[in-house]
């Protein structure tokens, strides 16, 4: 039961206090902008079956994969990047979080 809490929990609330927290004066794109990590889960079609409960994505697809995670992660040092990288680190962290679940 808390694994769903925890996973979108993270995936929604936690940008949201990222947003509120650090960028008061423009929190509702900034969260926007970080919720938009949730794009990369467009790599789920490319798997057969899409979903599988039982498949932690972290390693399984190509933008959850150890190369693309390093990559996210840099993207949080430029300022201009930022927002997207932690967005995509968040999503990151979410997925990590359910993987620990199964």
């Amino acid at each position: 039961m808390i694994q769903p809490f925890a996973h979108y929990g993270i995936h929604f609330l936690l940008p949201l206090i990222v947003a509120i927290v650090f960028y008061k004066s423009t929190w509702k794109v900034s969260y926007l902008t970080m919720l938009a990590g949730l794009l990369i889960d467009l790599d789920h079609l490319l798997a057969t079956p899409i979903f599988d409960p039982n498949r932690c994505s972290i390693g399984f697809h190509p933008l959850h994969s150890s190369f693309a995670i390093l990559f996210y992660i840099f993207l949080c040092f430029p300022k201009k990047s930022r927002l997207v990288g932690l967005g995509l680190v968040i999503h990151i962290i979410a997925d990590t979080v359910d993987c620990s679940f199964m």
